[in-house]
């Protein structure tokens, strides 16, 4: 009795004690590791290609914030790489491929803001995270000129040459074409094709809130400009766009922190 007397006096001198409940998280804010993510990408459509990078903010397990930034190329449907591969009796190079009746080299670039929103939360246990993406933003289009070497009447290979209509008959002429001049040639006169674009995509992430990034989306994307891209020269049924829809594969490689 003694000793059960001396345990009641000690607990009832002992200070009040707080006692500290574990804080319950916010459901939306449920599995979040990282606050945000950087990747680059390469993206692989119907006509053509991108390469570019993605900065995210991660809101919430299920939503990701970013912006986007991609350069890459656009081509028109009916252009068609063709070679003779014949050496110049100028100077015995062989002759580079070629597209016939193309006119100019499309280069773009896009920038954008958009979401990733998944519908699972597997990613927490190394599985894949499948959800949705979608951005809009601007396109501005570089319209390169595109230059051909031409044979001389004598079979010699002249000057290179672009499209006008000063040159169209030699230009659109198969037997007088040698073949493709260099890449750079056309970099000094370029201009300015302004537009807008949209996507949509299904995305898979293995492990959405590792360490790396490991992505790939699978969509639809459309670039409109501000008018007709002359890409390629109108005859024989070809027409040029002021709207492309692409089917495209994006896959990116990253890291959040």
């Amino acid at each position: 009795m003694y000793f059960l007397m001396v345990l009641l006096l000690g607990a009832a001198m002992l200070p009040a004690q707080e006692i500290i409940q574990p804080k319950q998280l916010d459901d939306a804010s449920k599995g979040i590791v990282y606050n945000q993510e950087f990747s680059v990408g390469l993206r692989l459509h119907t006509h053509g290609f991108a390469v570019g990078i993605n900065k995210g903010v991660l809101k919430t397990y299920y939503l990701t914030k970013f912006w986007h930034f991609e350069i890459g190329e656009l081509r028109h449907p009916k252009e068609f790489r063709q070679s003779f591969d014949t050496p110049s009796t100028l100077n015995g190079r062989i002759s580079r491929a070629f597209k016939y009746g193309k006119q100019n080299s499309l280069y773009v670039m896009r920038g954008g803001l958009g979401a990733k929103r998944y519908f699972s939360e597997k990613a927490k246990h190394k599985g894949v995270a499948v959800g949705i993406s979608y951005e809009l933003g601007g396109t501005l289009g570089f319209l390169k000129p595109y230059y051909l070497e031409l044979r001389a009447g004598d079979g010699r290979v002249s000057m290179s040459t672009k499209y006008s209509e000063e040159t169209a008959d030699r230009f659109l002429d198969i037997w007088q074409i040698h073949g493709a001049s260099s890449w750079a040639k056309g970099l000094g006169e370029i201009s300015l094709l302004p537009g807008a674009h949209g996507k949509f995509a299904v995305h898979f992430d293995w492990g959405a809130f590792d360490e790396y990034v490991k992505s790939l989306e699978a969509g639809i994307m459309v670039d409109a400009f501000s008018r007709k891209a002359p890409i390629m020269v109108e005859l024989d049924n070809v027409e040029n766009r002021q709207l492309f829809i692409n089917l495209f594969l994006h896959l990116q490689f990253g890291k959040r922190w």
